[in-house]
């Protein structure tokens, strides 16, 4: 499987008084770098919305916190498309500095129609860009 790598950097806001990234950011970090990944894809959240009417959001995620980043540290989170069916999208995102592993997060994705939020089908051009993510050859 192929991985989107994303760089960031921890800045004063991102952390707690002791300069320890805040739990909840590495939640933001991991949203920046799927939307990335699918803007790199050629396939971003705008287009998704402008020509289907559909968004992508968060249904589940399981998070594990392996170690402490803080200030100013140089980030890279690593996207992985485990599974994409019809209506969701199971990934893996890996955060690190340098080879050492901060977290771990397994994010389950719903495909959604904007206006009333019932389930729809991933469009052609998305499932495609995220099966080459996956690593599949479609």
């Amino acid at each position: 499987m192929s991985a989107h790598r994303f760089a960031c950097r921890v800045y004063f806001e991102d952390t707690d008084a002791a300069g320890i990234v805040y739990h909840a950011n590495y939640l933001r970090f991991a949203e920046r770098a799927r939307t990335e990944a699918l803007r790199d894809l050629g396939v971003p959240h705008a287009a998704l919305i402008a020509e289907h009417g559909l968004i992508l959001v968060v249904r589940r995620i399981k998070m594990d916190y392996l170690r402490v980043a803080r200030l100013d540290d140089s980030l890279e989170v690593a996207t992985t498309v485990l599974a994409a069916g019809a209506a969701s999208i199971d990934l893996s995102q890996v955060i690190r500095r340098a080879d050492e592993t901060i977290a771990e997060a397994e994010v389950g994705l719903a495909c959604v129609r904007r206006n009333d939020g019932k389930p729809a089908r991933i469009p052609p051009r998305w499932h495609h860009a995220l099966a080459v993510l996956a690593g599949a050859k479609d």
